[in-house]
């Protein structure tokens, strides 16, 4: 990969990791409250903790892509960026595109997908 492509991918990267963080800092935390005197009934108990799980798997979910992100730059600065983890070949820039901190090529992230979707149905 040309010294370019990794500075624009290093680039796209250092906005993704801004825009996770204002998004994860900006998002109200009033859903994580729960006040006794504001919830009457069992229904808006229930409603209440639907909204706490929700908010807990997006932050969840962001704090996991902000983990991933932080590792593709580190790979960046280490020269090993844009290489699969399993197989030690190039990913593909157009997979890059789509997802900058990428760690396998396109045939082992569908391997793994397939096999993460076996162990699912079990």
């Amino acid at each position: 990969m040309k010294k370019t492509e990794k500075e624009a991918f290093k680039n796209r990267l250092l906005e993704l990791k801004q825009e996770v963080l204002n998004n994860d800092l900006s998002r109200d935390t009033e859903d994580l409250k729960i006040s006794s005197d504001d919830l009457p009934d069992e229904a808006d108990i229930a409603a209440s903790v639907i909204n706490q799980q929700v908010t807990f798997g997006l932050r969840d979910r962001n704090l996991n892509k902000l983990r991933r992100i932080e590792e593709a730059l580190y790979k960046v600065d280490q020269g090993t960026y844009g290489v699969c983890e399993e197989c030690d070949e190039p990913i593909g820039s157009k997979r890059l595109e789509r997802q900058p901190f990428a760690t396998l090529c396109i045939t082992h992230a569908e391997e793994l997908e397939r096999e993460n979707r076996g162990r699912a149905a079990i």
